[in-house]
């Protein structure tokens, strides 16, 4: 168990959004849910026990959160704050980089994904740091989708697991993306 972890859930439009962080960064994210207890359960899961709650923990960020699901144009470079992975392999920090750089509004493919990091034969490897991404709309996998332009599966953080665990995840990130390409037309308009 990591002690001097911290982290804050806060509600959204969408439900209750947490972020867990320690002294180097954030660590994880839990996408919406819908109620506070079942965010903190999801959140803190694992060696998370140990943490103090912190209202305060990136206000900047919780608010680029809280406009983003109320619809606004957010770009999530401008709040300030690190990410604290644990030790990567190349691949994996490459992926993140990349992954972050995806415009809002915006898809690419797995493969164009790997091209774009380096490495052009890892589309399934670049698939597998995907599915184990902690920091889902930080570092945005949602907007990976597969060659034949099918959203493919999501397994982040905050959505539901069981039989329909792969269709709940398909949903949500499905929603994700229309929210998005919402919030980039509306942008383009102004």
């Amino acid at each position: 168990m990591k002690t001097g972890l911290k982290y804050t859930i806060f509600k959204t439009k969408w439900g209750f959004f947490g972020l867990l962080a320690d002294e180097k960064g954030l660590l994880r994210t839990i996408l919406p849910m819908s109620n506070y207890q079942k965010a903190k359960r999801y959140l803190l899961v694992g060696m998370f026990r140990g943490a103090g709650e912190d209202k305060g923990l990136y206000f900047e960020l919780q608010k680029a959160i809280t406009d983003y699901y109320n619809g606004s144009y957010v770009d999530f470079k401008k709040p300030r704050f690190s990410i604290s992975l644990p030790k990567s392999s190349s691949l994996v920090c490459k992926v993140v980089k990349v992954c972050k750089a995806i415009p809002l509004g915006k898809t690419i493919t797995y493969s164009q994904l790997a091209k774009k990091a380096g490495f052009p034969k890892a589309a399934r490897a670049v698939g597998s740091v995907l599915a184990k991404n902690p920091l889902p709309l930080i570092v945005p996998c949602h907007r990976v989708v597969r060659a034949d332009g099918k959203i493919g599966k999501f397994s982040a953080p905050g959505v539901r697991r069981g039989k329909t665990a792969s269709q709940q995840g398909s949903k949500t990130k499905k929603k994700m993306l229309e929210h998005e390409k919402l919030i980039a037309t509306k942008a383009r308009r102004h």
